[in-house]
């Protein structure tokens, strides 16, 4: 008897070497083409959204990943190499769009905090930053595409090309590695340990790996080829998980010795924060909330933490307040707040100022400071090539600082000294997000000791209670983990914390209370990590071994 029609389309549909059965129960994806393919991808990707904080359900990246794959074995049958191209850059770019838009659209709140003059931007934020931002995707996807093997051998042709997207993302144009694909394995405490060697973009090769790895469930020509990635991602979560279990212990961290920290959340709404007729108000709220007596039992503190951007005015140079805030410190006591800063210009240039970190003593002495490095686009300055367009146009950066801030000179003025603590590697915001830039090369050594913590000052007011946030801290988190150093994170609004440098949240406040924490300092890891050592070479070794193993697919093919 004749094979039926639809099963027949199916199997001339399916990839050279996918089983009858297979094609079957993927014959309708296998056949979209056109918008309906691209549209599928777009849904696939904002599928995979639910992967990443604060929701972390890491299935629903492997479903988008199978879609994905299985998206891709339509679009490459019986296609020679460059033929694949187009297809596999379309259907990366939708995934990816689909992706960033379910992942950030939190982003829109920000363009309502001065709704009247940014409201009319929010879809450029909205949809606009994940429509060019899937681009990357679509990359990796082509990518995979000249190299997309039969059988098990294309889970790792989409590892290297999406692994390859990742990094690149979090580099080029300033990068912007927010929502990573590594971090679907780095929300949970046992298995974010392995970015102690691997770092986020190693996390994001293991997680397509794993989770890309069923596709072949409905496409594979026999039990080895089926069965065989799904045990093999089995494994590596088993063991992914093991080395957590067996990194973290059950015991906490040991603490540094005369160190209590106060973090200050002082929650202050995004549309008052700014207003300059509120700096005396400000002023008040933060040395009140400085002053209140520990709970009973608990020691004094010895270091207060204020959030970045702290006040509506330039702190350094009004000795009055400089001086109010120094007098809301007791003996010993040293404050780190973000504050920003002006410095006097070359003769022919405009006033510069910095989003700063200042470490003040009492009395109001300023004892060191850190400038921002990594300044974010559109929200601290207007990217050169179009910033006297814009400009002309009437346009400004989120922060309305004239002109804009000036990013910090050098990366390795990153280590803040301050009296009673471990060199301090400082970080402003978002910088936190960036895998192996919270250390650049030479900061410990112009430091001359290696840091003991990291310190994150943040100002989420932006953006609500939305996933914006939450998904801050976890990106944060991680980097404690990376560096094996203790992560100390005060944000305005919240969520502030102390985290150890296994990743264990040891101390926070809630989102959108004003409140104080105090709580002690974790002593970082003697030694280091091998990530912290090594950076991304295991990484790119990872990208090497995918590679060569879908090239070694395709040489093998029947």
């Amino acid at each position: 008897m004749p094979a039926s029609p639809s099963l027949s389309h199916a199997r001339a549909a399916a990839p050279p070497g996918a089983a009858p059965r297979g094609g079957t129960l993927v014959a309708p994806l296998l056949r979209l083409t056109g918008w309906r393919r691209l549209g599928l991808a777009w849904i696939a990707g904002a599928l995979g959204a639910l992967a990443m904080p604060p929701f972390g359900f890491l299935p629903a990246l492997a479903v988008s990943l199978c879609a994905a794959v299985w998206l891709m074995d339509g679009a490459t049958a019986d296609r020679p190499a460059l033929r694949r191209l187009l297809p596999g850059l379309g259907i990366g770019w939708a995934w990816g769009f689909g992706y960033l838009t379910a992942g950030l659209w939190w982003l829109g709140s920000a363009f309502l905090v001065e709704a009247e003059e940014f409201a009319w931007a929010l879809p450029l934020g909205v949809v606009g930053l994940p429509c060019v931002l899937g681009l990357f995707y679509g990359g990796g996807f082509a990518a995979a595409g000249l190299v997309w093997p039969r059988g098990p051998g294309r889970i790792a042709a989409l590892a290297f090309g999406l692994g390859s997207a990742e990094w690149l993302r979090g580099h080029l144009f300033t990068g912007f590695p927010w929502n990573t694909l590594g971090m679907a394995l780095g929300q949970d405490l046992r298995l974010m340990q392995a970015a102690s060697v691997v770092g986020l973009y190693g996390l994001t090769v293991l997680a397509v790996l794993v989770c890309a790895a069923p596709a072949t469930l409905a496409t594979g020509t026999d039990p080895r080829s089926r069965f065989g990635p799904l045990a093999a991602a089995a494994i590596v979560l088993a063991a992914l998980a093991l080395y957590g279990w067996a990194r973290v212990g059950p015991e906490p961290d040991p603490v540094v010795a005369g160190v209590r920290l106060r973090l200050v959340q002082p929650n202050l709404p995004q549309d008052a924060k700014f207003r300059p007729e509120n700096r005396d108000d400000i002023v008040d709220r933060y040395v009140e909330l400085t002053r209140r007596a520990p709970e009973p039992g608990e020691p004094r503190p010895t270091h207060i933490v204020w959030p970045e951007s702290a006040f509506p005015f330039l702190i350094q140079r009004d000795p009055d307040a400089l001086a109010k805030v120094g007098a809301g410190l007791e003996p010993g006591q040293i404050l780190l707040t973000g504050a920003a800063r002006a410095e006097e210009p070359l003769p022919g240039e405009r006033l510069r100022y910095y989003n700063a970190i200042m470490a003040i003593e009492p009395g109001g002495r300023i004892v060191d400071t850190y400038d921002k490095v990594h300044l974010v686009p559109f929200g601290e300055y207007l990217p050169g090539p179009i910033d006297a367009l814009l400009r002309g146009l009437g346009l400004r950066q989120f922060v309305a600082i004239p002109g804009g801030f000036t990013a910090g000179a050098r990366a390795s003025q990153r280590i803040l000294a301050v009296p009673g603590l471990p060199p301090v590697a400082a970080t402003i915001c978002y910088e936190a997000i960036f895998p192996g830039a919270i250390l650049p090369a030479g900061a410990a050594e112009a430091a001359g000791a290696p840091p003991g913590l990291i310190l994150n000052l943040t100002n989420d007011a932006w953006f609500g209670d939305t996933p914006g946030p939450r998904q801050h801290l976890a990106q944060a988190r991680l980097r404690a983990v990376e560096e094996g150093l203790p992560l100390v994170r005060d944000a305005n609004t919240g969520i502030s914390a102390v985290i150890d440098p296994h990743g264990r949240i040891t101390a926070r406040l809630p989102l959108d209370r004003e409140r104080v924490l105090d709580a002690d300092l974790p002593v970082r890891i003697l030694g280091g990590t091998p990530y912290a050592r090594l950076g991304e070479w295991p990484f790119a070794a990872m990208l090497a071994a995918c590679l060569a193993g879908a090239l070694r697919a395709r040489r093998n093919r029947p």
